[in-house]
């Protein structure tokens, strides 16, 4: 039976990922700060990651087939990994956002992102550092892992919907618009690559028992924009046009994924128009 240890997983995706693992027949573990239990039948360890003598004590001899690192922002994190973790591979949930210095006008493949030097010296330790870098934190945290000896995959998720969504981001929209106020929004809000939270959890938990390494994009079909999703919760949505402090979702750049490694490795995605009313209808009952 393979080992799988989980770190995070204890809510939004992160938890349908480790209870799909656990409903294949795999031996899960989860390791956090044990805030939230782990779901049943699954083996649950506390420790903070951050903490490399608490982590070693937790973890104790054990070693796992595969690491799936939920909650990895930084190359600081990457490396305590590296040092306390035995696995024969590791799979770090990564980000659209590893793209925001990119500027294309075609979709984004895994290529455009070469290995970014890790720099242990930066504040990654201060909140509104690692939120104002959280893209660069996830690039050098990609490269320490890939550097390494442990076979290494990078998933690079899409903008998240659907489902328990703990950030707000499209209740911002469902509880503005239904109220009939104006979002704000660029002059020109450019499209980008969205992903439903319960195709994500499958994804991840397909990639953990897959065997290729490397980054891939992982995202639906068919881009969407700010003002495709504020129609698809108002059929008459009020816009206000901004150029700083932008809504949620609203991109001044063209952002979209090319998913064709994933489609290439075996995986099919579901087109976003599927699954977007669902998302608007969870978001509105939240």
């Amino acid at each position: 039976m393979k080992k799988v240890l989980v770190l995070g997983g204890s809510r939004y995706f992160g938890r349908e990922v480790v209870e799909r693992l656990r409903d294949r027949g795999l031996d899960v573990t989860v390791l956090n700060r044990g805030s939230t239990p782990a779901p049943s039948g699954v083996a649950h360890l506390i420790a903070d990651r951050d903490d490399e003598a608490a982590l070693k004590a937790a973890l104790g001899s054990r070693s796992f087939d595969v690491v799936l690192d939920q909650v990895c922002y930084t190359p600081v994190q990457a490396a305590i990994a590296r040092r306390v973790l035995r696995a024969g591979r590791y799979v770090m949930t990564s980000t659209i956002e590893v793209y925001d210095q990119v500027r294309a006008e075609t979709p984004m493949t895994e290529a455009l992102i070469s290995r970014s030097t890790p720099d242990f010296g930066l504040p990654w330790h201060d909140e509104d550092f690692l939120e104002a870098h959280y893209g660069e934190g996830k690039r050098q945290a990609e490269t320490v892992f890939a550097v390494g000896d442990t076979p290494f995959a990078s998933v690079r998720v899409a903008h998240v919907l659907g489902g328990d969504d703990f950030t707000g981001r499209l209740r911002h929209y469902v509880e503005r618009l239904d109220a009939g106020d104006a979002v704000a929004i660029h002059a020109e809000p450019r499209p980008s690559t969205f992903v439903h939270a319960r195709e994500i959890a499958a994804f991840l938990a397909w990639a953990v028992i897959a065997d290729f390494t490397g980054p891939v994009n992982a995202g639906s079909r068919g881009e969407l924009s700010v003002v495709d999703i504020a129609r698809a919760i108002s059929g008459e949505p009020r816009f206000r046009t901004v150029e700083r402090d932008a809504s949620p979702f609203s991109f001044d750049r063209y952002a979209v994924l090319d998913t064709s490694r994933a489609a290439g490795l075996g995986f099919s995605f579901s087109t976003s128009t599927d699954w977007l009313s669902e998302a608007v209808e969870a978001a509105r009952k939240a």
